[in-house]
């Protein structure tokens, strides 16, 4: 149970470092190519995922976002659902299709 608040922890104390680069930041004129921006991206990764994986998607963008890049909309990637094949209805399960 600690370890599990020292991560809710760390993930607090890293938002609250990437919003104060935002505050210090915010009189200079934007960059960035992507929207959201490289921070509020790191911002929504670490709102959304483990520590670990939203660091790595931070880096990941942070390397993505150069002079050679195209930029655009970049959101955070979502979850993948498992699709259920037509193959794999479960048994019982009504499926909409009368025949």
């Amino acid at each position: 149970m600690y370890i599990i608040f020292m991560v809710i922890n760390m993930k607090n104390w890293v938002i609250k470092m990437i919003k104060k680069y935002q505050e210090a930041t915010s009189t200079k004129n934007p960059t960035c190519k992507y929207h959201p921006s490289c921070s509020n991206y790191a911002i929504d990764a670490y709102k959304n995922y483990n520590i670990f994986y939203a660091s790595l998607l931070s880096l990941w963008r942070i390397i993505r976002c150069n002079p050679f890049s195209r930029g655009g909309y970049d959101p955070i990637p979502k979850f993948k659902k498992n699709h259920i094949q037509p193959n794999q209805i479960p048994k019982g399960h009504k499926h909409e299709k009368s025949d």
